[in-house]
C-alpha cells in the first residue's frame, strides 16, 4: 500500500513537472536597434512645444480669417504650441487695443492683418524691439514685418489686363470702366490701384468713368455701381478690389440685367461661396484667387522657421508672395475653390 502511494505521488510530481515545462513560453530574442538616430528631430519639436502665437485678423466673421486660423490650428495641435486669437470685428481701435495687450503678454509670434499702412506701425515697432516676431498676412504695414500674401500691385495688373482683353482695342466695346476700391489708406487699395492704372496707362482706349472707394462695404459698392450704370449704360467693365465688397457691385449689374454686357472682375481667397459659386451664377465674370489653403500653409512654414531660428529684431524681413490664378466660369473645376471641410 505504501509503495502504491509512493509511486502515485511520484507520478503526480512528474506530471506537474511536465505541465510546468510545456507551459513556459519561449523568451523572445531582443531586437537590436539599427540605423542612425536623427539629432535634429528632438530640437525641432522642442523649439515648438509650449510656444504662444497671437492672431489678430480684421474679423473672425469672414472666410479669410477662418481659413487661415483653421490651417494654423492643425499645425499648432501637431507641434504643441498655443494660438491666442483676438477679434477686433472690423474695428481698428479695438484692434489697436488687442495688439497692445498681446504685445504686453509677450507671445513668441503675432500673426496679423494690418487694417492700413499706419494704424499698427508703432505697435509693430515696439513689439519687434521687444523680441516678438510679426507675420503680416495679405495687408502690409509701413513698419516692416515678415509678409505672407497677395502682391496687390500684381493683382491689380491681372484684373486690369482681363478688362483690357474684354473691353479694349478691337473688341467693339465702349472701353468704359468703373473701379471700386476698398479703404484708400489700405495697402490692398494703394498698391492695387497702382497695378490697375499702370496697365490702363498703356491702353488709351480704356476710359475710367468712375474710381471710388466703397470702404470694403458691399452695400456701398452696390450703390456706387448702380449709379455708374445709370450714368453710363454702355459701361463695359467693373474692377473690384475684394469679393466681400464686390458682391455688391456684381449684384447691381445683375439687377440691371446687364451681366452679359458688363464684365465684373473681383479677387479674394477662393472660398467656394464667394468665388466659384459667384462665377457660376454670373455675379462675377472673372475672379483672381489667392487661395487661402496655400496661404495657411505658408503661415505655418514661417512660424516653424521663426520658432527654430529666433532671428534678431533687426533681421531682414522676408516676403512670401502668394501665387494667384485667374478663375472664370470656363476654367473652374473641382478643387478650384475651398470650403471649411478642406481643413478637416
Amino acid at each position: 500500500m505504501k509503495n502504491m502511494k509512493k509511486w502515485a505521488a511520484i507520478g503526480l510530481l512528474s506530471m506537474a513537472a511536465i505541465l510546468s515545462l510545456t507551459s513556459v513560453k519561449p523568451v523572445a530574442a531582443e531586437t537590436e536597434v539599427e540605423g542612425i538616430n536623427d539629432p535634429t528631430i528632438a530640437p525641432y519639436f522642442e523649439s515648438m512645444k509650449g510656444k504662444k502665437i497671437g492672431y489678430v485678423p480684421f474679423s473672425m466673421s469672414y472666410d479669410l480669417s477662418k481659413g487661415w486660423l483653421a490651417g494654423m490650428e492643425i499645425q499648432a495641435k501637431e507641434l504643441g504650441y498655443e494660438i491666442i486669437t483676438r477679434d477686433p470685428n472690423w474695428n481698428t481701435d479695438v484692434g489697436v487695443q488687442a495688439m497692445d495687450q498681446l504685445i504686453n503678454s509677450k507671445p513668441d509670434i503675432i500673426v496679423l492683418q494690418n487694417p492700413d499702412l499706419q494704424s499698427y506701425a508703432k505697435l509693430l515697432k515696439r513689439g519687434t524691439e521687444a523680441g516678438i516676431k510679426f507675420i503680416s498676412v495679405n495687408i502690409k504695414s509701413a513698419y516692416p514685418s515678415y509678409y505672407i500674401g497677395e502682391e496687390w500691385q500684381l493683382n491689380g495688373m491681372a484684373e486690369a489686363q482681363y478688362i483690357v482683353d474684354k473691353c479694349g482695342k478691337d473688341t467693339g466695346r465702349s472701353g468704359k470702366v468703373a473701379i471700386v476700391q476698398g479703404i484708400l489708406t489700405s495697402a490692398a487699395s494703394a498698391y492695387q490701384i497702382r497695378g490697375v492704372t499702370e496697365v490702363f496707362s498703356k491702353h488709351p482706349e480704356i476710359q475710367v468713368v468712375s474710381n471710388q472707394s466703397a470702404n470694403w462695404d458691399a452695400g456701398k459698392a452696390q450703390e456706387i455701381t448702380r449709379t455708374v450704370l445709370q450714368q453710363h449704360p454702355d459701361l463695359c467693365g467693373v474692377i473690384g478690389f475684394w469679393d466681400g465688397m464686390d458682391i455688391g457691385a456684381g449684384s447691381a449689374v445683375k439687377e440691371a440685367n446687364m451681366q452679359d454686357k458688363v464684365f465684373v472682375v473681383s479677387s479674394g481667397g477662393g472660398y467656394k461661396e464667394a468665388a466659384c459659386d459667384r462665377l457660376e451664377d454670373g455675379t462675377y465674370s472673372a475672379y483672381f484667387s489667392y487661395d487661402v489653403r496655400g496661404q495657411a500653409q505658408d503661415i505655418n512654414t514661417v512660424i516653424r522657421i521663426l520658432l527654430q531660428t529666433n532671428p534678431a529684431p533687426d533681421a531682414f524681413k522676408f516676403t512670401l508672395p502668394t501665387r494667384g490664378v485667374m478663375l472664370t466660369k470656363d476654367n473652374i473645376k473641382p478643387g478650384s475653390c475651398w470650403t471649411m471641410d478642406s481643413f478637416k
